[in-house]
């Protein structure tokens, strides 16, 4: 029987430093991930239900040695305790996993011809009395 002797990878959550209760937590909470920018991602804990804007923090992800890593987070818990990750940045590597990760990390905004429209202030937001044009919403435009 051959041995492989190679390192096997670490995963992105053996790269955070978390206790017991954050595993906890992270594993009984709801949580959503929408990417907004290259390397950031937004973490909500969706338990809170209609209050869960107020429990959204941007994340920003981190490649350390081939691996994509959440880095640091917003929250209170994480700017004010060097020692332990938080709950979100433990979210985001375990729940949301390599595919959060690898998108946030691909992640571009490119202008697409829309933007463009409406940056030139070419669109149909005129003629649709008090409703924006599809881009404009899209944009968070208002006539």
């Amino acid at each position: 029987m051959e041995t492989n002797t190679a390192e096997r990878n670490k995963s992105a959550v053996e790269y955070l430093n978390f206790g017991a209760k954050t595993s906890k937590r992270v594993t009984w909470e709801s949580w959503e991930f929408t990417i907004e920018a290259p390397h950031l991602v937004r973490v909500t804990n969706a338990s809170y239900g209609v209050e869960k804007d107020d429990h959204s923090y941007l994340v920003g992800v981190e490649d350390r040695d081939g691996v994509l890593v959440p880095a640091e987070c917003e929250c209170p818990a994480d700017m004010y305790n060097e020692e332990y990750d938080c709950k979100h940045k433990v979210a985001l590597a375990a729940v949301g996993g390599a595919v959060v990760l690898d998108a946030a990390a691909a992640f571009s905004h490119q202008s697409t011809e829309s933007d463009e429209s409406i940056l030139a202030g070419e669109c149909d937001c005129t003629i649709l009395s008090d409703l924006p044009c599809w881009p404009c919403y899209q944009k968070g435009v208002r006539a």
